[in-house]
């Protein structure tokens, strides 16, 4: 079956699971979960993927081995097309509504060295930039995990030294649970996000090739 949105009951099972996240509540309520969450984001990742290629979903439990936060389950359902390591488009369903956007996660190995140099140079920096503040203007939130000071050996005068500071960056938008997320909408709404980040997505897998 084509996707048709994402029942209300979906959000509803993540609303419970931030106020019970066990292994009773998910036991008790895994049709739910199978039926309203996992479904219909397997129906949107295959109609998706004509477009960005294969959407990945995630798992539904948590890593806790190395985490201080030892709830066993998730709070969202995620969905990822990767363009490199670390670097492709997102989607997330939770109780909060649609997550959707794009960009840099986590730099692997050699990433961030080559990440920082190609936003240093004139020629490739500057269209990056360009890129960032029109996805800012456009209405998307440009976050990222980033350096309270600045890298070793980059100058305080550095034109593009907030860029330089990101250890990943990404853009998104948040869409609050509105009627049309329950229907075939949503799937255009993550088209046109992912389409408005894709100079983004493509500028990191440009520059940041595997090691």
């Amino acid at each position: 079956m084509g996707f048709s949105g994402f029942p209300d009951e979906g959000l509803v099972f993540y609303e419970g699971l931030e106020a019970d996240n066990s292994k009773t509540y998910w036991t008790r309520n895994r049709r739910v979960y199978e039926e309203t969450v996992r479904a219909p984001m397997t129906a949107l990742a295959e109609e998706l993927e004509a477009e960005f290629g294969q959407v990945r979903l995630f798992r539904p439990n948590r890593d806790v081995r190395f985490s201080r936060d030892k709830a066993p389950y998730k709070t969202h359902q995620g969905g990822y097309a990767p363009r490199g390591d670390a670097i492709g488009f997102y989607v997330q369903i939770d109780a909060a509504g649609l997550l959707v956007g794009g960009g840099l996660y986590a730099a692997q190995g050699g990433q961030l060295a080559r990440y920082r140099q190609a936003v240093d140079e004139e020629t490739s920096g500057v269209p990056f930039e360009k890129i960032v503040t029109e996805a800012r203007i456009a209405g998307y939130a440009v976050e990222g995990d980033r350096l309270k000071t600045r890298p070793r050996g980059v100058p305080e005068d550095h034109p593009r030294l907030d860029l330089l500071r990101h250890r990943s960056l990404h853009a998104s938008r948040r869409f609050e649970p509105e009627a049309w997320i329950h229907t075939p909408r949503a799937a255009d709404r993550v088209r046109e996000v992912w389409r408005d980040l894709t100079p983004l997505v493509e500028w990191l897998a440009d520059h940041l090739p595997a090691d």
